[in-house]
């Protein structure tokens, strides 16, 4: 049971960096990131409404409201996600998204929701250290990655620690499916405000049309099911851990299919941010 939890996981976590890399892909096909994160959801929704039909969940006014949370989180990440590659590369994107354990833990600070301590503390300045040495902040103007990208990758992270608050309190009010599929509609609905809709239209008339699919159903509708079913049965902890699968998936893309190259001194930036959110989830759990 908890073997195929871990390849669950796995397989969601691998989708999620394909996801990435097909992003990228499409922006290098002159695709706004805007465009591309709404087909994203927009499928994935239409994806997660069969599970949900399948095993239908009672509504309650909590369940709702942190599912819209939620929601607000999906809607960001995907946003500020490939914003970041279109500013930066996969590989920093990905991780930079990463640092969301960190943005979860600062957020329980504030609101006192636990305890700080000296190992917590650290873990803060280690991944702000990798962040610095990952997309050398010190020479940006210099290089690929600006500060738009660096910006929307924390972003990213930012609000995928949003997404974990409120898919946590809104399971105590109800069934992963009905949580996802309101999150997913509350995403559609806040991104066709800011997404430019003759060309969400046009991709109707693309043929790029059937890799916005794709990307949907492998970036948010597949992925989301492959992750939820694996949570089941398998420990948070390892889950957390082979979830980094997502930005080593995304940077090999990146580097095979886009000719991304990093540094040394990013790849060691990587693997700082890699390692300590790692421990840090194992400490958590």
């Amino acid at each position: 049971m908890r073997l195929g939890g871990i390849g669950l996981v796995i397989l969601a976590a691998i989708l999620w960096g394909i996801s990435g890399g097909l992003g990228g892909f499409l922006m290098e096909k002159g695709w706004d990131p805007l465009v591309i994160s709404f087909y994203r959801g927009t499928v994935g929704l239409l994806c997660i409404l069969i599970w949900f039909l399948f095993q239908p969940t009672r509504w309650n006014k909590p369940l709702l409201f942190w599912s819209i949370v939620a929601g607000i989180g999906v809607a960001g990440n995907f946003i500020f996600y490939f914003v970041s590659i279109s500013e930066a590369s996969i590989a920093v994107a990905a991780t930079l998204m990463y640092t969301a354990p960190v943005f979860v833990l600062l957020i329980s600070f504030i609101f006192r929701l636990e305890q700080a301590s000296l190992f917590k503390w650290l873990a803060i300045v280690f991944v702000m250290a990798g962040v610095v040495l990952l997309t050398e902040v010190y020479s940006i103007g210099s290089d690929s990655i600006t500060m738009l990208g660096l910006g929307a990758g924390l972003g990213a992270g930012l609000s995928y620690a949003l997404f974990i608050f409120g898919f946590k309190y809104a399971s105590r009010h109800g069934q992963p499916q009905g949580i996802l599929t309101i999150a997913f509609l509350a995403f559609t609905i806040i991104t066709m405000f800011f997404t430019d809709r003759s060309e969400a239209v046009s991709v109707f008339n693309s043929p790029d049309l059937l890799w916005m699919i794709l990307l949907g159903i492998l970036g948010a509708g597949l992925s989301f099911f492959l992750y939820v079913v694996g949570l089941k049965r398998t420990t948070p902890t390892s889950a957390s851990i082979i979830a980094m699968m997502e930005p080593v998936t995304a940077s090999l893309f990146g580097f095979i299919v886009l000719s991304e190259l990093l540094t040394a001194t990013q790849l060691g930036g990587m693997a700082i941010i890699l390692v300590t959110v790692t421990i840090l989830s194992v400490k958590q759990s």
